[in-house]
């Protein structure tokens, strides 16, 4: 049985290959897809098939598909505007190919938030059901990466910058939703379910100033901006455009509880807690 990772070469891409090794997956059985293999060259030398598969080249995905018999649509990240598009050919080209089961990593409630980047997932959502293909989603929440990725500049200035007011998000660590779709890959039972996937322990963007700052010693406040001067900052932060607008956007969804989840869908598939946000702060201070 060959299980199939599309973006490899990304972040959670990556991850997911390495789960899937550590769950005693035969090296020959993972195919790793992106559109530039280099950079998972160590992967090909440890034994796993890679392959280059472009979303938006529909010849290339029916290349990289030949012979899976699972497959995990991580979704495409930006232009936003075209990721619906590059998402349809990635089922077209499975259903295709044959695989039996595809799992794509929606966000959480996409069926019911009113967010941008929702919006796309959603529509994802209802063509892998209207091709009736085999699926299981992934409805993953925020990363804590997004939020410890800000430090250095959180510490710079002394306050971490939103738009969210008191929303609480279920963020969870790339790590825990990697070894989460390692599990349904490799387990039985997942056919056709909707997992909404967070962290046991939701927090406000003012408790995450407040955890960084009893872990660094530093008084760091949280800054609640309107949406378009939040936006501001984000461009002035070095954002495109396009994602600035989408970050900004996905805030005020936050504040209107739309990254929340109390499911425990996400500890039950991997079967332990998940990291805390104390911990993960913790370690990128490291």
């Amino acid at each position: 049985m060959s299980i199939l990772v599309t973006g490899a070469t990304g972040q959670l891409g990556r991850l997911v290959v390495e789960s899937l090794l550590d769950a005693g997956t035969p090296a020959n059985d993972i195919i790793a897809t992106g559109r530039d293999i280099t950079g998972i060259k160590d992967l090909a030398d440890r034994g796993v098939v890679t392959r280059r598969a472009d979303f938006a080249d529909a010849d290339s995905l029916t290349a990289a598909f030949e012979g899976a018999d699972k497959l995990l649509l991580i979704s495409a990240s930006i232009p936003v505007d075209e990721r619906f598009a590059n998402h349809r050919r990635v089922i077209d080209a499975a259903m295709a190919a044959g695989v039996s089961l595809v799992a794509y990593t929606s966000m959480v409630q996409a069926d019911t938030a009113t967010t941008i980047l929702a919006a796309t997932h959603r529509v994802t959502e209802e063509y892998l059901h209207e091709r009736g293909i085999p699926s299981v989603v992934l409805r993953n929440g925020w990363y804590l990466e997004n939020y410890t990725a800000q430090l250095p500049m959180v510490l710079q200035h002394g306050t971490v910058v939103g738009a969210a007011g008191r929303g609480r998000v279920s963020a969870a660590a790339r790590a825990d939703y990697a070894e989460a779709a390692a599990v349904v890959l490799t387990t039985e039972g997942h056919t056709n379910a909707v997992y909404e996937l967070g962290g046991d322990e939701a927090f406000t963007l003012a408790e995450l100033a407040a955890t960084v700052s009893t872990a660094t010693g530093k008084p760091i406040t949280y800054t609640d901006l309107p949406v378009d001067k939040f936006r501001e900052a984000l461009i002035g932060a070095g954002l495109p455009t396009a994602m600035a607008d989408a970050v900004a956007d996905t805030d005020l969804g936050l504040g209107r509880g739309e990254l929340f989840t109390d499911s425990g869908d996400l500890s039950r598939l991997i079967g332990r807690p998940t990291m805390r946000l104390s911990e993960a702060v913790a370690d990128a201070l490291r």
